[in-house]
């Protein structure tokens, strides 16, 4: 497959690519539709599919949306692959601070973030600042945020409600800009298709989480952290970390990489987005809820969006700079 990859022109490629993950995706989509039509004599049983149907279209539907973000960052240019990013983060970051208690006193915080830190970030990635834009949020805005909250004289619970605003940011603003920075790095000998890079990425990660979401619900075994999570195990972590390296390797030609170095590039990003997904999952239960969103819908109208994207968002960081430091770029 690798020589077959590389040996096809860009066009064919893409072409080759959106073939078969659309005809992936289609046929998901399918087969959860006649399951979901499914009748059920034992209530219980029905309940239990119901709830497991739900989770696995959810990954299908964010499935979707991010191969339409791909396709539309190579059709279209890399600004708006970035502004769509972009809204991915607005939206995420939304969704986590919705479930975070806000006074008055977190405001002028709060447009801060939106309205300055999150555009000027991925300005910085359009721009090409790479130095900048890897310290502007964990330096500059760590620095400005708790300033602006100090100067709104409201000291209750204030290094709660910064920390809580800082997580945030980090997770959903400066994680999410790495995946589109990327289609601004000059690989050597690539030809500029970076495209295929951030397709690359996000197909390896959305393959070790449902691997992972598979093996962890019908392969039972003792929980690494039970209070945490009752389905993540070791076993399904790395089962779910082979098969995406796997497919990875398999890919490879469609990256600057040979299959070896692209397995071992695909269990950095996996081994990063699985520890990442894993302490999303002990904020929710901080928190008290079992997913972001409220009994089960996404109180930002975002369809439970950091619930998909949370991997990505620690993957993209490790696997960028990974890549900046092999290329020496």
């Amino acid at each position: 497959m690798y020589i077959y990859l590389r040996n096809l022109s860009p066009t064919q490629q893409i072409g080759t690519l959106f073939v078969v993950v659309f005809g992936v995706l289609a046929l998901a989509s399918l087969l959860l539709f006649v399951f979901s039509i499914r009748d059920f004599a034992d209530a219980d049983a029905a309940q239990r599919r119901r709830a497991s149907l739900k989770s696995f279209q959810g990954i299908v539907r964010t499935s979707w949306v991010m191969v339409l973000v791909f396709w539309l960052g190579w059709m279209m240019g890399n600004w708006v692959a970035l502004s769509l990013f972009g809204l991915v983060s607005f939206f995420a970051l939304r969704e986590f601070l919705t479930l975070s208690p806000i006074r008055r006193g977190d405001h002028r915080s709060l447009v801060l973030a939106f309205f300055a830190v999150l555009p000027t970030q991925y300005w910085l990635v359009g721009s090409g600042h790479f130095d900048m834009f890897a310290v502007f949020i964990p330096v500059y805005a760590f620095l400005a945020l708790p300033v602006v909250s100090a100067l709104a004289n409201d000291p209750q619970r204030f290094l709660e409600r910064n920390a809580k605003l800082q997580w945030g940011i980090m997770v959903c603003v400066y994680g999410m800009s790495h995946v589109p920075a990327l289609l601004m790095l000059d690989f050597p000998g690539y030809d500029r298709r970076n495209a295929f890079m951030v397709f690359f990425l996000v197909i390896v990660v959305q393959v070790c989480m449902v691997t992972q979401h598979l093996v962890g619900r019908h392969w039972k075994r003792s929980a690494v952290a039970p209070a945490i999570s009752s389905s993540f195990h070791w076993t399904g972590a790395g089962v779910g970390m082979l098969v995406a390296s796997l497919l990875g390797a398999a890919l490879a030609g469609i990256t600057p990489w040979v299959p070896a170095t692209a397995f071992v590039f695909s269990l950095i990003a996996c081994c990063a987005g699985t520890l990442g997904h894993f302490v999303m999952k002990a904020l929710k239960r901080d928190r008290g809820i079992p997913s972001w969103g409220a009994q089960g819908r996404a109180v930002t109208g975002a369809g439970g969006l950091l619930d998909r994207v949370d991997a990505l968002c620690f993957a993209a960081p490790v696997f960028f700079h990974s890549a900046r430091w092999y290329f020496e770029l």
